[in-house]
């Protein structure tokens, strides 16, 4: 079970707020009040720009900026890179004058006026929502123990399980920033090279054991300098927020290449996130600690204090032609072994220089029981153990046609943070081409 939130959040004034936003009090809503996350969105023939979700509406930055209603400026940029730039001072102002605006008994300039509503606030039903920032480096990591003893007993053994390393290090391989889509992208069926377990030589084939890993990914919101350590405390402060992370995976290409250098093309097809990025400052009532070491960490990585969240995580398969999702697996990050700011401060501290918009995969999140495995490579104990969709259709890996959803939100006294969905449908691999025939 996830630890208890840090005693000095409980109780939070914030906590009590409410806005006067239509959806935005109910208890089941992602955009509450304490949320306020950052997207990019367009309506359509609309150039996308910046806003915030309250509620079942997108709060139009743009149009607060025009109105002279917030002292921030660039939210008609079609991403949150420049807002991000700005630092931590920028971050809480643009919060706190956001939190005016929008609560119950705040700053009624944009409550009381029909007009300036009409253009500020608007439905999240009628907009498209965009990548929320530019990604300037991706860096996967394997921060999950479960998810790591699940496929090291799997592909070593039970006594192999953990590399050696794993109790010392936070694992992680340089990704593609290129391919990292936003929820609702289709992803299409990569191709690569197979070698099937009875053959000598391998194959040329779209995957066959095509999967999804549930993660949770960190956003810079600041860099740091080439040749400059981090702290983990200065790693933290570095953090603008948080979205839901899918790394999908072709595990049979994976299987052929990992050996020496890790993931490559099983890993560079596509990465989904979810459209909205929740700020830091929204989950700070929701950290806790990390799990007991089983052996000491080096100074460089030890926490100040708790820097893993409490986050429920579920994910939905949903079959072509099926009319509902089936839940296949609920966990949480709480059972993270490494934290985003240990994970950054590893990054950093050789020297490597991050960056705004840089992105950090969290790994694959699985609990202790089957049910909160957070890969179908897991779910499925390597295809050996089909799962059972709604309507008792059978799945191993990822079918053409399917759609996978993710879902995450942190729950407070009568409210929860969320992240929105973070989805895609897999499209069938390219078309075979002539020259490519044996």
């Amino acid at each position: 079970m996830p630890a208890a939130p840090c005693e000095r959040h409980k109780g939070s004034d914030m906590n009590n707020h409410k806005s006067w936003v239509g959806g935005a009090n109910t208890p089941d809503t992602d955009f509450p009040l304490q949320n306020l996350p950052y997207g990019v969105f367009s309506r359509a023939g609309e150039a996308p720009r910046c806003g915030v979700a309250i509620g079942d509406e997108v709060a139009d930055l743009a149009a607060l900026e025009q109105a002279g209603l917030i002292a921030v400026s660039g939210f008609a940029a079609p991403a949150l890179n420049p807002f991000m730039a700005r630092g931590k001072v920028a971050w809480a102002a643009l919060r706190a004058r956001l939190t005016s605006l929008l609560a119950e008994g705040g700053d009624p300039v944009l409550r009381d006026d029909a007009a300036l509503r009409e253009r500020v606030l608007l439905p999240q039903s009628g907009v498209i929502m965009h990548m929320p920032f530019t990604v300037a480096g991706y860096t996967d990591f394997y921060a999950g123990r479960h998810h790591a003893e699940n496929v090291g007993t799997m592909f070593r053994g039970a006594e192999n399980a953990l590399p050696p390393n794993w109790l010392s290090i936070p694992i992680g391989y340089n990704g593609r920033a290129s391919t990292v889509v936003v929820s609702g992208t289709p992803v299409r069926r990569p191709l690569g090279q197979i070698k099937p377990p009875e053959a000598e030589l391998p194959l040329f084939s779209p995957t066959k054991r095509l999967d999804i890993e549930l993660e949770f990914g960190a956003v810079l919101g600041q860099g740091s300098e080439m040749g400059t350590p981090l702290t983990v405390a200065e790693a933290d402060e570095l953090i603008f927020g948080y979205v839901l992370l899918n790394d999908w995976s072709a595990r049979d290409i994976q299987a052929w290449e990992y050996q020496p250098l890790g993931p490559f093309q099983a890993k560079a097809f596509a990465t989904t996130i979810s459209p909205w990025v929740v700020p830091k400052a929204a989950l700070e009532p929701f950290r806790v600690a990390a799990p007991e070491r089983a052996r000491p960490l080096l100074p460089y990585l030890r926490e100040p204090g708790p820097m893993l969240y409490d986050i429920e995580l579920e994910v939905r398969m949903r079959a072509e032609g099926q009319a509902r999702d089936t839940v296949i697996s609920r966990t949480n990050t709480s059972e993270l072994y490494y934290s985003a700011a240990q994970q950054l401060t590893h990054h950093a501290i050789g020297g490597c220089k991050m960056n705004v918009g840089d992105l950090l995969g969290s790994g694959t999140i699985s609990g202790p029981a089957r049910e909160n495995r957070g890969s179908l490579l897991e779910l499925t104990w390597g295809g050996k153990e089909p799962l059972t969709l709604d309507g008792g259709i059978e799945r191993r890996f990822i079918e053409d046609g399917d759609t996978l959803t993710l879902t995450g939100f942190a729950r407070g006294d009568g409210y929860r943070i969320g992240f929105g969905a973070c989805t895609g449908t897999i499209l069938p691999a390219p078309a075979l081409r002539a020259a490519w025939a044996p």
